[in-house]
């Protein structure tokens, strides 16, 4: 079996699709829960791709799936630790020195620390970290939780769509 065509590129077959998280029942559990989601269903679409195949750009714009991970690094990084990325651009585009494992492994260490922040924050209603070249009040980390889920969901469907060209898998 070629890893240019899995099995599912060859025989049409559909991954199962998994429904919503179940989450608990406080306002900071079900954000992160659905968050925990998005950001799980980002790194398995990305997960087993080969090289080069999980850089190519799959459209015009020059969107790939280790851009979209190492992009996604950086929005956690910046919303949750407050730190800024030098070149936005550039957080779509892995160099040619990055793997697609190190780009990964790095998105689950900003998630991590990212988690270390939700977790020690009491109050959504407290601001978020903000970079220090930023000026005006930091929004909510309630603001920044559901803005991640927006963000890490628009990326997410991206993801999904350049998965199916690569090799024709479908699900989360």
């Amino acid at each position: 079996m070629s890893l240019d065509h899995p099995p599912e590129a060859t025989t049409g077959a559909r991954a199962r699709d998994t429904g919503p998280p179940r989450t608990g029942n406080d306002e900071k559990a079900v954000l992160l829960g659905f968050l925990e989601y998005l950001r799980r269903s980002v790194a398995d679409k990305a997960a087993g791709v080969p090289e080069p195949r999980v850089r190519t750009p799959g459209v015009p714009s020059g969107t790939s799936l280790l851009g979209l991970v190492k992009h996604l690094a950086c929005v956690e990084r910046f919303h949750f630790l407050g730190e800024e990325p030098e070149d936005w651009a550039g957080t779509m585009r892995p160099s040619p020195g990055e793997t697609a494992g190190g780009v990964l492994a790095d998105y689950r260490e900003a998630i991590a620390r990212a988690n270390e922040v939700i977790d020690a924050c009491t109050d959504l209603a407290r601001p978020a970290p903000r970079p220090p070249r930023r000026r005006g009040p930091a929004p909510s980390m309630r603001w920044v939780l559901v803005h991640m889920i927006e963000e890490t969901g628009r990326h997410a469907g991206h993801a999904d769509i350049l998965r199916e060209q690569i090799d024709g898998s479908t699900g989360r």
